[in-house]
């Protein structure tokens, strides 16, 4: 799933690039990294959890979304406050994507 996520980023990158130029590339490549850095921490907090019960597992599972959740919302503010040339339709359409592509995931079969 990461590979999906670094490709659509990387994409989404350069076409805001061509048509925003360099601050809608940043702007995109800002919204692909907070949905990385929020996946990421969730996965590795998801691996943290107990799998010995059912109890535990949903309990991690809970946690590991929590922390999605808290640091989506605190990069969005930090990118959104302190990015004062953001290209709005190059960040969120970003962002949006790379998270679409995450929930995708259940769905999704890899084959090594």
């Amino acid at each position: 799933m990461l590979w999906w996520q670094l490709l659509a980023t990387a994409a989404l990158t350069i076409l805001a690039g061509v048509l925003a130029g360099a601050q809608g590339a940043l702007s995109a490549a800002l919204g692909g990294a907070v949905s990385l850095c929020a996946g990421g921490a969730s996965a590795v907090v998801a691996s943290w959890g107990d799998r010995q019960s059912a109890s535990g597992v949903i309990g991690g599972a809970l946690r590991a979304e929590g922390v999605k959740i808290a640091l989506i919302v605190g990069l969005l503010w930090l990118v959104l406050s302190t990015y004062r040339e953001v290209v709005v339709l190059a960040f969120f359409g970003s962002f949006l994507t790379t998270i679409l592509i995450f929930a995708m995931a259940f769905f999704i079969r890899e084959y090594e």
